[in-house]
């Protein structure tokens, strides 16, 4: 049923829709568990247990609806929504009213966007250049710091007013890293931040939370360079080789006209 006056409304598309959507939640429920490996397996499940068992009910009345089909298209429909839009100074892309960062190498070009259900796909000049999680819901972002971490660092004052600077913590480690630079190091704090963020981004980051971890607990004052001292991979030790004595190559000759006798 819909409103009077409202034709947008579809009320048997969102009652198949509802219906549906309580199907699957029913056979959850018998399943015994929400959890699925991947994606994937979640899709088999809802069409295997679900969708097929559905539709089986109905087989007779799909029969014949499948006689009035018309033929397929000649070309499949595309899986995506196709856009074009200038990339930004500071590296940021608007899809669909949500915001992206991509590579730094392509500021102020044009791209080619692909929106699939799930991901966006970034090509310059038909070369596929980024592939990154879609984000739902309007307004909503989602910031590398890897991609404008180049931008920021030459103007590190930016941070404290950069729009998007609760997206710039990759972990609960950085944050409280953050926090504390403030109480000790107050206006220095962002420039020293910003630094040991860049560390992140052109090393590991892993060794990065690893070494603010050890700080962290330490509970002394620290800075950039205590950060990346920690941080910075030990460089490999050489070994030096000596070699006793220059080797005979008549035993090599020997070797190649029959072996040594």
């Amino acid at each position: 049923m819909t409103n009077r006056a409202s034709p947008h409304e579809n009320g048997v598309a969102e009652q198949a829709h509802y219906r549906l959507k309580s199907a699957i939640a029913q056979a959850l429920i018998l399943r015994g568990s929400r959890d699925f490996s991947t994606p994937e397996a979640y899709l088999a499940f809802v069409r295997d247990e679900v969708v097929e068992k559905r539709n089986r009910r109905a087989q007779a009345e799909l029969d014949e609806e499948r006689r009035y089909l018309a033929p397929l298209p000649p070309a499949p429909v595309p899986e995506y929504t196709t856009y074009r839009t200038r990339v930004s100074k500071w590296s940021i892309i608007r899809i669909a009213r949500k915001t992206y960062t991509v590579p730094a190498r392509l500021k102020e070009l044009e791209v080619e966007v692909r929106q699939y259900a799930d991901n966006l796909e970034v090509y310059y000049k038909d070369k596929l250049m980024e592939k990154m999680e879609r984000v739902h819901g309007v307004g909503e972002a989602r910031i590398d710091y890897r991609h404008i971490i180049h931008s920021l660092v030459r103007k590190p004052g930016a941070f404290a007013r950069y729009r998007y600077r609760e997206y710039l913590f990759p972990t609960q480690t950085f944050r409280l890293a953050y926090e504390a630079l403030c109480r000790w190091r107050g206006e220095r704090a962002d420039v020293e931040y910003v630094r040991i963020l860049y560390l992140a981004a052109t090393t590991m980051e892993s060794e990065v939370e690893r070494a603010l971890s050890l700080l962290l607990e330490s509970g002394r004052p620290f800075d950039y360079l205590q950060v990346r001292d920690l941080a910075s991979p030990v460089a490999p030790q050489v070994p030096r080789l000596t070699l006793l004595g220059v080797p005979d190559l008549k035993v090599y000759d020997a070797l190649l006209v029959g072996g040594v006798r």
